[in-house]
């Protein structure tokens, strides 16, 4: 009874490793059409509730909202292989001071979360984050982890991926957004149903023109890894 028992978990577990990676592989090419969030979302809400969603690739995006959402969200995005450990360490310290709870998720941790995944706090969904980071690091390059992820991250109530929230916040395509505008969906990233990027509250302004400020200090927008020089070459 035990081996069989035993047995039925390890091919259980190959199934999972096996299925997750062509999962991942086929990501690497097709756009994601639906996220689990997106049906968490839609049977969370009333019947008059509608997902905003259209995917468009990393370069009909504007390149101030990519640089926007690597300032706000992930600094070392271009460097870090899935993980930022210093923002772990400094995410913990944080919150073991009881200060207001803040996450050191990388973008690519977001991503991973975001299309394979649901919300929540454990440390078996979190386990299984870190798996799947794993595996879109390995197998995808950064451009398309970055383009998955501004197509899929929640910008407003009912509203996800850059091309509805260009459309939803500014009635433009996403590939015409300034640097303001930019900044103003970044910084509503951390909470998207509470926050509006316009109007905004006094908070938000202050945390819009802090973003604009890192993307200043940030030089040339590149995804290459930075050298020590602070440039992509």
């Amino acid at each position: 009874m035990i081996r069989k028992t035993l047995r039925f978990f390890i091919k259980c577990a190959i199934w999972f490793f096996a299925l997750s990676i062509v999962w991942v592989l086929l990501y690497r090419w097709l756009p994601v059409p639906y996220t689990p969030l997106m049906a968490i979302r839609y049977f969370e809400s009333d019947k008059n509730y509608e997902n905003k969603h259209d995917w468009v690739a990393l370069d009909a995006i504007s390149k101030e909202l990519q640089l926007a959402v690597i300032c706000s969200e992930d600094q070392n995005f271009v460097n870090h292989h899935g993980f930022d450990f210093n923002a772990i360490e400094k995410a913990y310290k944080n919150n073991k001071k009881g200060n207001r709870l803040k996450g050191g998720s990388t973008i690519s941790q977001q991503t991973a979360k975001n299309i394979f995944l649901w919300p929540g706090r454990s440390w078996f969904r979190k386990g299984l984050e870190t798996y799947f980071t794993f595996l879109i690091e390995l197998l995808w390059p950064k451009e398309r982890i970055l383009e998955v992820y501004l197509n899929s991250i929640e910008m407003g109530n009912g509203v996800f991926g850059a091309e509805a929230a260009a459309q939803y916040w500014f009635h433009k395509k996403a590939k015409n957004l300034n640097r303001y505008e930019a900044a103003s969906l970044a910084v509503i990233l951390p909470n998207p149903r509470k926050y509006t990027a316009t109007p905004r509250s006094n908070y938000l302004e202050n945390r819009k023109q802090w973003v604009i400020q890192q993307m200043r200090y940030y030089g040339t927008f590149t995804l290459k890894p930075k050298t020590h020089d602070g440039t992509g070459n």
